[in-house]
């Protein structure tokens, strides 16, 4: 068996040492150089300390053991006994290694972290908790600060729940969307035997009297009297950021569908700075409910003829001056057909085909 004495000195130990001097030793010693409790400048040394610590233990505690038991002499040889023991056998002995482990672990509770990380892994986490966070349109467009109270049960050390008032603060970024997630780890409710939930935050956009959003872009609804869409406008506005603007119409007519699009006055783009979607403004034509004669006849040019002595008016204001006699066309082509439908129903006296075969 290998000499004892390089172990003795690891542990700081004379020779003569009992059991207990043995395991009083390894405790103290394995709490000064456990790794996790040094800094990575240091850290390579006490892993290597631990590590001797470990092994001086197992080897000195085996060896004790044994002679204890009268299975092996100093010299590591084996004698005979007058009884076979197992170290089971003795009260409050453990095996080298299970003894190692306990005292191993033991240390490790004591430390804060590692009880808390180690009794949560023990301990089941409820899902998440979901609340909405509502924001203006001018929230997400410029980004703010949002103060968030709520109230929350906690567990006290003696295992009773009280009610706590916590409160949180939320960093909306510009161009944020709805439906964007803000998680606080462990702010949920806390329950015995249990983690404390996340709470998840989503964001929900507030609906705008004049602003919808649309991806990366704003759309603006605006109406225009039929007069102004034919003979130029201008009309005033503010943008979501505040800023005020104004569009003029003159050369162009604003049509059923028509649309304008103004680049970059949309939703900012919450991961690419300085870029940001368009503003489409959408015309509704409003057509007059109704006309008295004098406004038609204002409305409808004059007739003219220009050199060729053609009626130089737009087409779309001239009558067809075949209107009336392709109506009567119309009525020739249509009379034999429904002659011919009466005339099959002429034998069915409650059909009506009669009274109207008598009429024509």
């Amino acid at each position: 068996m290998a000499n004892s004495s390089h172990f003795y000195d690891v542990l700081n130990l004379p020779k003569d040492a009992s059991l207990q001097d043995i395991r009083k030793a390894y405790k103290e010693l394995v709490k000064k150089w456990h790794p996790d409790k040094h800094p990575p400048s240091s850290k390579l040394e006490a892993e290597a300390r631990f590590k001797a610590i470990t092994q001086a233990y197992e080897a000195l505690h085996d060896q004790d053991c044994r002679s204890m038991f009268g299975v092996y002499n100093d010299g590591g040889e084996r004698t005979e006994s007058r009884r076979q023991y197992r170290a089971e056998d003795l009260p409050g002995y453990a095996t080298p290694r299970r003894d190692f482990k306990n005292i191993y672990y033991a240390n490790m509770a004591a430390s804060p972290a590692y009880s808390t990380s180690f009794s949560n892994s023990m301990r089941r986490k409820p899902p998440s908790v979901e609340r909405k966070l509502e924001c203006t349109l001018e929230e997400l467009c410029r980004g703010c600060r949002k103060e968030i109270k709520f109230t929350r049960d906690v567990v006290t050390k003696d295992g009773s729940i009280v009610k706590k008032q916590e409160s949180q603060t939320i960093r909306v970024k510009p161009g944020w969307k709805k439906g964007t997630k803000i998680t606080f780890e462990g702010m949920g409710d806390e329950r015995p035997g249990c983690l404390p939930a996340d709470v998840t935050y989503l964001i929900a956009e507030k609906e705008h009297p004049f602003f919808k959003r649309v991806g990366n872009d704003l759309v603006l609804k605006v109406e225009v009297p039929l007069v102004n869409a034919l003979t130029g406008w201008t009309f005033s506005f503010r943008l979501i950021g505040g800023e005020k603007m104004s569009c003029t119409f003159y050369d162009e007519i604003i049509y059923p569908g028509y649309e304008k699009v103004i680049s970059g006055q949309g939703m900012p783009l919450a991961n690419e700075k300085g870029i940001r979607g368009d503003l489409r403004i959408k015309f509704n034509i409003i057509f007059p409910k109704h006309l008295t004669e004098e406004q038609r006849t204002a409305q409808r040019p004059e007739p003219t003829t220009n050199p060729s002595g053609k009626d130089s008016r737009p087409a779309w204001f001239k009558t067809p001056t075949n209107f009336h006699s392709s109506t009567e066309k119309a009525k020739a082509r249509t009379k034999p057909l429904l002659l011919k439908g009466l005339a099959n129903l002429r034998n069915y006296p409650n059909s009506g085909a009669r009274q109207v075969l008598d009429h024509i």
